[in-house]
């Protein structure tokens, strides 16, 4: 089950053809959905969790809580809005789009996929890429 959740920011609509497709995401990868929450907060939001959870003191797009159970996928997925707007000026791609990147990065990384290291972000990439061409 995929559940999405917006605290302290407008809400903006996510499609059941979002939903599909990022369910499909995690068949394609031989893994079982469990439940993810997708929760969209402010950048503010996405730092104070970043401080609390992790002791890191930046800003960023996405923070993923891993709940994975062999190969059921289960996670707290926290993004923020403003940094997807951001990011798709300086990427000059459409909101739609860089969320639905986003949105596939954090189930990427629930299926196994790093991006540490620059091998492993053009995997990652490649393997975004490939999804996106799928919607």
């Amino acid at each position: 089950m995929i559940q999405f959740f917006f605290e302290n920011i407008d809400s903006i609509e996510i499609t059941a053809q979002t939903s599909e497709w990022l369910e499909k995401l995690v068949i394609a990868e031989n893994k079982k959905l469990g439940k993810i929450n997708y929760i969209f907060v402010t950048d503010e939001g996405l730092l104070k969790v970043n401080q609390d959870f992790l002791n890191h003191d930046y800003y960023t797009d996405i923070i993923t809580f891993d709940y994975v159970k062999g190969k059921t996928i289960s996670a707290d997925i926290f993004v923020s809005l403003p940094r997807i707007s951001e990011n798709a000026l300086e990427h000059s791609k459409d909101f739609e789009s860089e969320l639905r990147r986003v949105l596939a990065h954090g189930l990427l990384h629930l299926c196994g996929y790093k991006d540490k290291t620059e091998d492993e972000q053009n995997e990652m990439t490649g393997k975004e890429d490939l999804y996106l061409n799928l919607f």
